[in-house]
């Protein structure tokens, strides 16, 4: 029998991302093979929100190439992803449940419980009928991420997901996206919270000046306290 090779989710060639005459990304090359859970680490500035946002079709890279899902052409296969950045992107008048119904729309669909169900998947409840203006930041994070996963998406960003969450949230956000994983979604995840991660993630992809310096299985002890200079000169010292 002839074993065949799933194409990858998302494959990056020699990309290099400048804002003025700062280089945020510096030649990252690779290819990220799809239905896993890639987290992405690093400190302030070493460029994982830059990466994310050029893998998802938000910034175009200065040089080099992007495929998501088969295609050069990120904004063909839009609708088959979804993305959670650090504004929320929600309407502050209108409800949770307002909100993802309007979301979803945009995709096509027009299905009431599903969008109930986006909104229980995260913990919350689909009948409060307060605005999501007058919610906590952490339960607005939450919404943020059921808008990001309303549509069912092949391939999920999230950048800082657990920000402002409170850790019972975030364990439950965390079980959701080994869930969708499971289920076969691959998701790329910037987190300073790496051991929130520890259990669910395949790879760990660690960034420094914008430079990827260290690819590895799951999340090494040595990288779960958030990142600091003695983490990286270790990683460094194994290259």
């Amino acid at each position: 029998m002839i074993e065949t090779t799933s194409p990858p989710a998302v494959a990056v060639r020699d990309v290099v991302r400048h804002f003025g005459r700062f280089a945020a990304l510096r030649g990252i090359t690779a290819e990220f093979a799809p239905g896993k859970l890639y987290v992405l680490l690093g400190e302030n500035g070493a460029g994982k929100s830059t990466l994310l946002r050029v893998m998802a079709g938000l910034l175009a890279p200065t040089r080099g190439t992007v495929e998501v899902l088969g295609s050069s052409t990120i904004r063909s296969v839009a609708p088959r992803f979804g993305y959670m950045g650090h504004a929320p992107l929600l309407y502050d008048e209108l409800s949770a449940l307002e909100n993802l119904s309007y979301f979803a729309a945009l995709y096509g669909i027009d299905d009431a419980e599903r969008c109930r169900e986006a909104i229980r998947t995260v913990g919350l409840d689909p009948a409060l009928a307060r605005r999501v203006g007058q919610y906590s930041q952490g339960m607005r994070q939450r919404i943020s991420l059921a808008r990001a996963i309303v549509h069912s998406p092949e391939l999920l960003f999230l950048d800082e997901p657990f920000s402002n969450v409170d850790q019972r949230s975030a364990r439950q956000m965390t079980a959701l996206l080994a869930g969708m994983r499971d289920s076969g979604t691959t998701i790329f995840a910037v987190t300073h919270q790496a051991a929130l991660m520890e259990s669910v993630a395949d790879e760990c992809i660690v960034l420094d000046a914008g430079r990827m310096i260290a690819r590895e299985k799951g999340i090494p002890a040595r990288l779960l306290t958030p990142y600091p200079a003695e983490a990286r000169e270790d990683v460094e010292s194994r290259r």
